[in-house]
C-alpha cells in the first residue's frame, strides 16, 4: 500500500479462527500502518491478549471460533471503549440486540471498508 497509512501504530486485535483469512487481515491491517495483535483463533487466546497489558486500539472480531461465539469478548472490549467489528458470513440480524449497532463486514473482508468501520480510515483533506 503505497502512500498515507491510516492506522499507523494503531494496536489492533485480530481474532479470526480461518488461517488464510486472518492472514490477509493481517496483512490488510500492516500495510495500513497498524501494529496487529494476533491473529488469535480462540476466546482464551484473546483474553490473554485483551489482558497482557499492550493497549488495543480497536477490534476485529470473526463471530464464530471454531462454535464459540466471539460475544463475551466483545462485551469485554465494549467495557473498555476499544471500537471494534465484526467479520463474518452471518447476516447482521442475527446479531444479539446488544450488538446490532456494531459494523459487520462480509468475508471475504474489503481492507477499505474494514478501516472506515474501525473509524480508522482517513477522510479525503485529512493530513
Amino acid at each position: 500500500m503505497a502512500g498515507p497509512r491510516p492506522a499507523e501504530g494503531k494496536h489492533v486485535l485480530v481474532v479470526e479462527d480461518e488461517y488464510m483469512l486472518a492472514d490477509d487481515l493481517r496483512r490488510d491491517l500492516e500495510e495500513a500502518g497498524a501494529r496487529v495483535l494476533g491473529p488469535v483463533a480462540s476466546l482464551e487466546q484473546a483474553f490473554s491478549a485483551l489482558n497482557d497489558g499492550i493497549t488495543i486500539d480497536a477490534a476485529v472480531l470473526d463471530i464464530n471460533l471454531g462454535g464459540e461465539m466471539v460475544f463475551p469478548l466483545a462485551e469485554a472490549l465494549r467495557g473498555r471503549g476499544v471500537p471494534f467489528v465484526f467479520v463474518t458470513g452471518y447476516d447482521a440480524w442475527a446479531l444479539p440486540g446488544q450488538f446490532r449497532d456494531v459494523p459487520c463486514c462480509d468475508k471475504p473482508v474489503d481492507a477499505v471498508q474494514l478501516l472506515r468501520s474501525l473509524g480508522l480510515a482517513r477522510t479525503r483533506g485529512t493530513p
